[in-house]
């Protein structure tokens, strides 16, 4: 299931995967797995001329990292800079090159990321930092976004993506949570769609190790 974006003037950049639930009219925000960015808008009903291409990335990505062979076919993460939310800094996935880094994709006005973002928050404090996360906060209000990431107890570093969130979309990602683990060269081993399970969050931590050499 998925659900408008209520963010506020401007309106959100597009609207989020094919299932026949996303074509419902636009209403109050409803509980499911995965929420669309600004589909109730001018801007996010033109958008879904481009829905049909993020499908295709998230397709080639799902064919690439299934199979035997999918270790030597990798498909290399877009490599990207933006402000660090709520610090002076900026993030850039190519200044953690050489290391193995988990991307999640979400926003505080997102229903999904509310069960989510407190899953990942406990998982890098109980890593000690061994496992490196970077989230990616799309189409947000930065106010908002930092009192929902202090209630979830977020301490890794999280990059701004505001409207109209360019690299969120050249990632293929037009709802969110979405997120991307990335082994040590920066290829994406799994791709999961919508709020992470324990199980999922564990199976791509293992990926991205088990690749860290190949």
């Amino acid at each position: 299931m998925t659900q408008s974006h209520p963010r506020p003037a401007p309106p959100g950049p597009a609207p989020a995967g094919p299932s026949p639930a996303d074509q419902r009219p636009a209403g109050p925000p409803r509980r499911g797995w995965v929420q669309r960015l600004g589909a109730d808008t001018p801007r996010g009903k033109t958008a879904w001329s481009v829905v049909l291409a993020g499908l295709v990335v998230i397709a080639v990505v799902a064919s690439l990292t299934s199979g035997p062979a999918a270790s030597r076919r990798l498909p290399a993460a877009k490599n990207f800079t933006l402000s660090q939310l709520g610090h002076p800094g900026k993030i850039s996935l190519a200044g953690l090159a050489g290391h193995p880094v988990i991307i999640n994709f979400f926003a505080s006005w997102c229903l999904p990321c509310k069960r989510e973002t407190p899953l990942l928050a406990s998982y890098y404090r109980q890593a000690g930092g061994k496992v490196m996360i970077i989230g990616v906060d799309s189409n947000d209000e930065a106010g908002a976004a930092q009192q929902f990431l202090s209630r979830a107890g977020v301490r890794y570093p999280v990059a701004s993506d505001p409207f109209p969130a360019s690299v969120t979309t050249s990632y293929g990602v037009y709802g969110l949570p979405q997120t991307f683990f990335l082994d040590s060269r920066h290829r994406v081993v799994k791709h999961v769609l919508g709020a992470l399970s324990m199980k999922q969050l564990t199976a791509g931590v293992a990926l991205m190790r088990a690749t860290r050499a190949g």
